[in-house]
């Protein structure tokens, strides 16, 4: 111990306090690994941009996304992939004029209301911080709740937005990439009766029925609901959940290959953690384990995870998955 804790190391690079309790020898041995990868992939994402800030989709580039895409690329590789730019291209100003259109002060007081709530440990998003993030926030959600009515504004874009605009640093980029994630890639998570969210719950559920069958009999067997357990990993995309640097390499996957992802992650952290799952005695033991598989070297070793959220749970094609969602969603209508 005996570690100078005002270093500056405090922060990470994305401007998030770390914790009292952070383990700085274990990740400073990860990151000094981590850093050869970076390196080499830069090089490799150099080499395929060729200066043009244009990409084409195709096995090689679906390769390089799930190898991480450097920082320094991120929002380009994301706005691209995710038709976020196209759309934007498409709609010059339109941004813009909905930050000065009328609004609706019901949707806007929910929103002030979240600020001081989205990364209390993050300093980007201080009030005293210059430039403070607090704005930009403000702004992206405000537009995006006139622009998609039929959401609005609801807990967890908050933290989503948030996000966009630390990679991004672009209050128009993030503004888009947001619609593309609500409107495209998450099937109805974030309207209000959540019904894509909830049926996504029950996928989940089916899926560890297929692939980890003692885990799924456990939560029956103690009448634990998945929705208790993982409807933080789907609302707020894993964010405050698994560490930073593995949360955006999920999100580079997510943005070029879609929801299906989130059942890739998921699926590798309960299946990795069976056995400690299984020692689960009681209802709120279950609750905890859940809460700790998603703590530790594992999660944090972003790259190795990677790798392992692709072959841990098996082939899992969209086709699966969209079954599963006709029926999950069939299921939770009939029961109103």
């Amino acid at each position: 111990m005996g570690r100078d804790t005002s270093h500056e190391t405090r922060v990470d690079p994305y401007g998030f306090e770390r914790p009292e309790d952070f383990d700085y020898a274990s990740y400073e041995a990860f990151f000094s690994r981590y850093l050869v990868v970076l390196t080499r992939r830069a090089i490799k994402w150099s080499k395929l941009l060729k200066g043009k800030n244009s990409i084409q989709k195709s096995l090689k580039v679906k390769r390089y996304i799930r190898k991480g895409i450097p920082n320094e690329h991120r929002a380009l590789i994301w706005m691209i992939v995710s038709g976020a730019q196209t759309n934007m291209e498409q709609n010059p100003g339109y941004y813009h004029r909905l930050l000065e259109g009328e609004k609706n002060d019901k949707l806007v007081e929910a929103i002030k209301t979240d600020m001081n709530r989205t990364f209390p440990d993050n300093v980007k998003f201080r009030k005293t911080a210059d430039p403070c993030l607090q704005h930009t926030l403000y702004n992206v959600l405000v537009a995006y709740g006139h622009h998609n009515k039929a959401v609005g504004y609801c807990q967890g874009m908050n933290f989503i937005a948030g996000y966009l605009i630390l990679i991004t640093k672009n209050e128009e980029e993030s503004f888009w990439l947001l619609d593309a994630l609500i409107g495209r890639i998450l099937p109805d998570y974030y309207s209000p009766a959540m019904l894509g969210l909830k049926t996504d719950q029950e996928v989940l559920g089916e899926l560890v029925k297929m692939k980890v069958p003692a885990v799924a009999e456990l939560m029956e067997r103690h009448g634990v609901m998945w929705t208790l357990v993982v409807s933080r990993w789907f609302i707020c995309l894993f964010i405050d959940i698994l560490p930073v640097e593995t949360v955006l390499r999920i999100w580079d996957c997510l943005f070029y290959e879609g929801s299906k992802i989130i059942f890739r992650v998921a699926l590798t952290l309960i299946k990795q953690h069976q056995a400690f799952i299984l020692e689960a005695t009681n209802f709120p033991d279950i609750c905890d384990k859940f809460k700790e598989i998603t703590k530790g070297t594992f999660v944090t070793e972003c790259h190795t995870f990677m790798q392992k959220i692709f072959t841990d749970p098996g082939s899992l094609s969209m086709a699966t998955i969209n079954k599963l969602r006709e029926t999950c969603r069939e299921k939770l209508l009939s029961q109103g």
